[in-house]
């Protein structure tokens, strides 16, 4: 120890931070308040006199070494301080800790704070209030149901002439027709309910085929979380101001998967188009005119659901079952098997999508439905199928005991 000389060494920091509090706590090595830009030290060998002189609460024991087997209260630096550098220390002991205190408070409020403002906002979210509308009212005649049909949307896909944007606006055009036609069956009859038929594929999914990554916009997260609940929502507020009741029935599609190898791994419930519709269910909990049928359960695919319209009924599957529509006895088959007891609900007619074409098959008294897309220039069905077809959504109305009384091709291409 008798080599051993005494030093004096200033590190100087030129700190970036708001202020000179966060910039002190920099210079201090604590993380989170700024950045150290340069730092330099200035080193000099000092005498004991020196020392003493210029640090007065050191004694020459103190720069002499501190045994540490000795009672550290009676000896070393602890022995050789005045009172007024106890007192002061004991100050700044009460100072610190009151600071201390203080922040730990203010981080433990602003944790609080933050908790408790999401709570709220998230707790009190409302779908801002729809007015009801005030239908004029036909006597005389018994009302029909406007039933709007959804199919294929594929929300996310692109094609030389169709994406996400494009989509958005063909469903405003299609709001657009709705009502317009609509107000004509108004002159006739009251119209004051609208069903929803939403047949699947309405999410576009992201591992579905090879090399599907480079015909999206938008993955699942967006497609589920923002862009279908922006159009969807956009749609029933829309109805809900015209119609004095909706009733939304949504199917899964085979889009609708998660897809990829692990496919077979997921629970089979596990589908896009279903959790989309959960969503619209969610945000529209508060707004009694509105109700949605969406089949599911643990371990089952829930492929199909029957909507009733007085004594009509029809039974609403997304189409994936099916062969394409260009043999009969497939459907015969498959349809007569479902209404001899295989579904063992009962069913007027079948409506369908996905093979975006409009297309209409009668099969003993049972006719089935296929729903067009809003998609166009699909360049794969061009190629392998020789196949195009215009977008297109459904629209129909119901007489509660006759049936299907009218129905529209809802022609979207304009767009």
């Amino acid at each position: 120890m008798s080599n051993e000389k005494l030093y004096v060494v200033k590190t100087t920091a030129i700190v970036k931070s708001k202020n000179m509090s966060n910039a002190e706590k920099v210079a201090n090595h604590q993380i989170g308040f700024g950045e150290i830009l340069s730092q330099f030290s200035d080193t000099q060998q000092k005498t004991e006199e020196e020392i003493q002189k210029q640090f007065s609460y050191f004694s020459e024991k103190d720069l002499g070494g501190v045994d540490s087997e000795s009672d550290p209260e009676s000896s070393g630096f602890f022995a050789n301080i005045t009172s007024d550098t106890v007192q002061y220390l004991r100050s700044e002991n009460k100072r610190l800790a009151k600071l201390v205190h203080k922040t730990k408070n203010n981080q433990k409020e602003n944790y609080i704070g933050a908790y408790q403002a999401a709570f709220d906002v998230f707790s009190d979210f409302e779908f801002p209030k729809i007015r009801q509308p005030n239908l004029k009212q036909n006597k005389g005649k018994t009302p029909e149901v406007a039933v709007a049909v959804f199919s294929d949307w594929q929300l996310g896909k692109v094609t030389p002439d169709y994406n996400s944007d494009v989509l958005e606006k063909r469903i405003e055009t299609y709001t657009e027709k709705l009502l317009e036609i609509t107000e004509i069956q108004r002159m006739d009859h009251n119209v004051d309910e609208l069903r929803v038929w939403l047949l699947g594929d309405i999410v576009e999914g992201e591992e579905i085929f090879p090399g599907q990554s480079h015909l999206i916009d938008s993955g699942l997260y967006r497609q589920v979380g923002i862009n279908g609940p922006k159009i969807l929502s956009k749609f029933f507020a829309t109805a809900l101001e015209n119609f004095k009741k909706v009733h939304v029935t949504g199917i899964i599609g085979n889009h609708g998967s998660v897809g990829g190898k692990m496919k077979k791994a997921y629970d089979p419930e596990t589908n896009m188009d279903r959790l989309l519709y959960k969503i619209m269910e969610l945000i529209f909990n508060k707004e009694e005119r509105i109700t949605f049928d969406i089949p599911d359960g643990k371990g089952e695919r829930n492929w199909y659901s029957i909507d009733n319209v007085g004594n009509y009924s029809c039974l609403l599957i997304h189409g994936d079952q099916l062969p394409a529509p260009t043999s009969y006895y497939g459907y015969f088959k498959k349809i007569m098997g479902w209404k001899d007891g295989a579904i063992p609900e009962q069913f007027n007619d079948v409506f369908m999508g996905h093979y975006h074409q409009q297309f209409k098959m009668t099969i003993g008294s049972t006719i089935l439905r296929l729903s067009g897309s809003p998609e166009s220039c699909n360049t794969y069905a061009q190629e392998f199928f020789s196949s195009t077809s215009r977008p297109c959504q459904h629209l129909m109305y119901i007489h509660p005991e006759h049936g299907v009384t009218s129905e529209y091709s809802i022609w979207l291409d304009s767009v």
